[in-house]
């Protein structure tokens, strides 16, 4: 795979409000930046749709492009639920000479960092509370009590790798967090 265009990472446990903050970044023209749509063998939730919020795949499918080699980073997030991001979706964005912008997991973040470490900028998303993350999965009303509970054992564990980011950004107040991630961002790519 050809390294090209510059690839920001951002990473979170569920509830810290990542999503938010890429979405904005995506609107702001003057970071030429391009969202990877990630792979995932999980079903879809609510309104998404394939090839814009991930590229929905069967546990088989995934598993072949896994044993082909196609994915720059996957793993197992949930039981049986895979996500990883394929080489040819970061080969699109880079073809149109564009940045890459991720909202990735956590591991897969660092996967990212690992393999491309000065092309690569990781911003470890944070809310300002394990409680104040717990009360914005609740709001989103997207998730039953047992999948809320298995977000936030998963986001004390994924907590541990935020010292492995190149930024911590806490996410306590959005504007000042959109701008922040802006500010990053922009001084990153020039």
């Amino acid at each position: 795979m050809k390294k090209e265009g510059k690839l920001i990472v951002f990473s979170a446990p569920s509830g810290s409000g990542k999503t938010t903050i890429v979405h904005h970044l995506l609107k702001q023209t003057a970071l030429n930046l391009d969202f990877s749509i990630s792979a995932t063998s999980r079903p879809k939730r609510g309104k998404e749709i394939n090839g814009k919020d991930y590229y929905f795949l069967s546990l088989k499918e995934f598993q072949k492009h896994v044993e082909k080699g196609d994915f720059i980073e996957w793993e197992e997030v949930y039981e049986n639920n895979y996500y990883g991001t394929l080489k040819n979706e970061v080969e699109r964005i880079w073809e149109q000479g564009k940045n890459v912008i991720f909202d990735i997991d956590v591991v897969g973040g660092l996967s990212i960092k690992n393999k491309f470490p000065e092309q690569t900028l990781a911003i470890f998303v944070k809310s300002p509370s394990i409680d104040e993350m717990e009360r914005r999965l609740r709001h989103r009303n997207t998730d039953c009590e047992e999948k809320i509970k298995e977000r936030v054992k998963k986001a004390e564990k994924e907590l541990k790798f935020a010292k492995d980011f190149d930024v911590i950004l806490v996410n306590d107040d959005l504007e000042k967090a959109q701008k922040e991630a802006f500010d990053l961002v922009k001084a990153f790519i020039k």
